[in-house]
């Protein structure tokens, strides 16, 4: 059994995400903790937070799947750009550790033209100085598609940032399967083969949570253009294998589907489907 849910707006607070994940049927969620355009974040209110969490453990949900700005780069060539990343990186985790024992998922970055080497450096060397020993929150890389100077189109990326950070206990994985697809993985025709891989490279006991989209795009396009459950190129067949092969068992699974509300309750319904049966 896995957990489903979607991403949520939080423009109206913790409590009422939890609220509407329950509406929707699924049992975790992602939001974004800022603007992912502009940057902006909403503060934390206490009363909110603690409602959110007395629904968690009501309605028995998975672990809950923050998502950072896109506009947080760690590894931009320009010393501004990775200073506000930074700072966004710094605060984000401050606020997440209001809601203890979740996960905190970025991008992590783009070199910018500086090279994949310097852009690992400088993601491990920003995480270096954001993570602490105390801290209940566990940061995900996320598995990109490879587009322009993304830095984590490979599992080995990921791994060499991972390796050169100091609390790597505090960094976990989500595999993200339109931006694997993309990259180059097969995750059609030998899924095992794919997991085999990234449990050599970096560890299944890193692979916390997953961003479950189809793609618009063939295999190794590096072009990370989502789309809905079976109207894409992964196919439901092989959405449906991934979601039960057992290396994922119990995670958050996260739609990041290009959907209306409407369409988000009719895919947790599908998921939830396959395991009912």
């Amino acid at each position: 059994m896995i957990y489903i849910g979607c991403h949520l707006t939080v423009t109206n607070g913790y409590e009422a995400m939890g609220h509407q994940m329950v509406d929707f049927g699924g049992d975790t969620f992602a939001w974004f903790t800022r603007n992912p355009r502009s940057g902006k974040s909403k503060d934390i209110v206490s009363a909110d937070v603690k409602a959110l969490m007395d629904i968690l453990e009501k309605e028995h949900f998975g672990k809950l799947v923050a998502h950072a700005s896109y506009t947080m780069n760690l590894c931009s060539a320009s010393p501004e750009t990775r200073a506000n990343g930074l700072d966004m990186l710094v605060k984000d985790i401050e606020k997440m550790e209001a809601i203890p024992g979740q996960y905190y998922n970025f991008h992590p970055g783009s070199h910018t033209g500086q090279g994949a080497e310097v852009g690992i450096e400088q993601i491990a060397d920003g995480l270096n100085k954001a993570l602490f020993p105390e801290m209940k929150t566990t940061v995900l890389l996320e598995t990109m598609a490879g587009k322009g100077s993304e830095v984590g189109r490979s599992f080995e990326e990921l791994r060499a940032i991972i390796d050169r950070v100091e609390y790597k206990e505090k960094l976990g994985v989500c595999f993200d399967t339109c931006h694997t697809w993309d990259s180059g993985y097969d995750i059609v025709n030998d899924l095992d083969g794919v997991l085999e891989e990234f449990d050599k490279v970096i560890g299944l006991d890193r692979l916390k949570a997953v961003h479950f989209n189809d793609s618009k795009n063939e295999r190794g396009s590096h072009k990370d253009r989502h789309e809905r459950l079976g109207q894409g190129m992964i196919g439901m067949d092989a959405m449906k294998r991934f979601a039960m092969h057992p290396a994922f068992e119990g995670l958050p699974f996260i739609l990041e589907t290009p959907n209306d509300d409407e369409g988000y309750i009719q895919e947790i319904a599908t998921v939830k489907n396959w395991f009912a049966t």
